[in-house]
């Protein structure tokens, strides 16, 4: 009588070892569907800074964790391709008693996401706003809105920052006496190969080019050197099409996209067309200020303050060129700027001036945006990157 107890006993194990790795494999693939996510932010009191939630790519709900690090206006961040550190840039101009900004290092504590600081390094310029990190993991490259300057620091091998191998300061002006009297350096941003960095240059109405190499960490003025948008555009940010010919930057004081199209050999963009961001006529006192290009390659969308909305543009495959598909509210007021998870399936909007980040799923068909339901309160948000823990 005892062999076929031990027989239901056995049986009993194997059931119960089979339910245990069920559960341990969805409690694994949720993890896998939750994005790490970190939010830049214009942050001057004590006890602001850098902070930390989730993206359940399930649901599109959204977590706050808390402040990951407490750091004044970090008001972009870029994370390291090994997913183990963290740069924000310091948009200041009174950094070490010089009259720059700074760039910070963190590393990133892989339960908590919060962040311990490394160092901090001069940017080499006032108000620097935005930072990205090379696709070889050796350099973190900065723009120095304020300075109108650029500039390339190396990563040592503990994530830390050494001081810049390159500074570029820019020189000249445009037709606005009240915006453009100098060079404004807004942004900065490489090409799939990592060979060419491309700067928009509000203050010159120009996207400067230049040659990069990861290994020394230099920048050198590309032939051609720039590409021009029309007079009074203010160029802004930048994005690349996945595909890897096209490009498009959005013009802050025109309230308009412009599309390119891109010759990776020489580091050339050629003009492709000219959009409005807005639906119809001017909106008085509108600005813009994000760009991104949907990871299916079929969408733009850029970002309108005062307006408050996420403008939707289809993608023409052959040319490059945009077609309006919808303006859809952010829900709150200045979306300073926005960012797509990789995977496309959601955007999260944030808006400064009403202090919170909105989810919005994305239709993969159409581009067109619909509100989740999901906010985050956050102080003054600007710029949101996502992490796979």
């Amino acid at each position: 009588m005892s062999f076929p107890i031990r027989t239901l006993s056995m049986s009993m194990i194997v059931l119960a070892l089979l339910v245990s790795l069920a559960h341990a494999a969805e409690s694994s693939q949720a993890g896998a569907g939750a994005l790490r996510i970190y939010i830049g932010t214009y942050a001057s009191a004590p006890g602001q800074g850098i902070h930390v939630g989730q993206l359940p790519l399930a649901d599109g709900g959204l977590k706050l964790d808390g402040l990951a690090a407490e750091t004044k206006n970090p008001s972009f961040v870029a994370i390291h391709p090994n997913r183990r550190f963290l740069y924000a840039v310091g948009e200041i101009s009174d950094f070490a008693g010089q009259r720059s900004g700074a760039v910070n290092a963190f590393r990133i504590v892989p339960d908590t996401g919060h962040l311990e600081l490394l160092n901090q390094q001069s940017s080499g310029g006032t108000g620097p706003c935005h930072v990205i990190v090379d696709a070889a993991g050796r350099n973190a490259l900065v723009a120095n809105y304020g300075g109108g300057s650029v500039a390339a620091l190396p990563i040592r091998d503990d994530g830390s920052l050494a001081p810049a191998t390159a500074f570029i300061q820019h020189e000249g002006s445009s037709v606005d006496p009240r915006r453009q009297k100098g060079p404004h350096a807004h942004s900065i941003n490489l090409d799939a190969a990592n060979r060419f960095a491309f700067v928009p240059d509000l203050g010159l109405d120009k996207i400067l080019i230049y040659r990069f190499d990861s290994a020394a960490g230099t920048l050198t003025a590309n032939d051609p050197a720039w590409a021009a948008v029309a007079p009074g555009s203010g160029p802004r940010h930048f994005a690349f099409h996945p595909g890897g010919k096209f490009a498009y930057v959005i013009n802050e004081m025109a309230s308009t996209l412009t599309a390119f199209r891109y010759d990776a050999e020489r580091g050339a963009l050629a003009e492709v067309q000219t959009v409005s961001t807005l639906p119809g006529g001017p909106v008085e006192g509108n600005t813009t200020a994000e760009v991104q290009v949907h990871p299916n390659g079929k969408f733009v969308y850029g970002s309108n303050r005062g307006h408050d909305s996420i403008a939707v543009f289809a993608v023409d495959a052959a040319s490059g060129r945009l077609t309006l598909v919808e303006h859809e509210s952010t829900q709150g007021k200045t979306p300073r700027n926005f960012a797509i998870d990789p995977s496309g399936l959601f955007l999260l909007a944030c808006n400064q001036g009403t202090n919170s980040i909105v989810g919005f799923r994305i239709d993969p068909q159409t581009g067109e945006l619909t509100p989740t339901g999901e906010k985050l309160e956050v102080p003054a948000p600007v710029c949101v990157e996502f992490v796979k823990p």
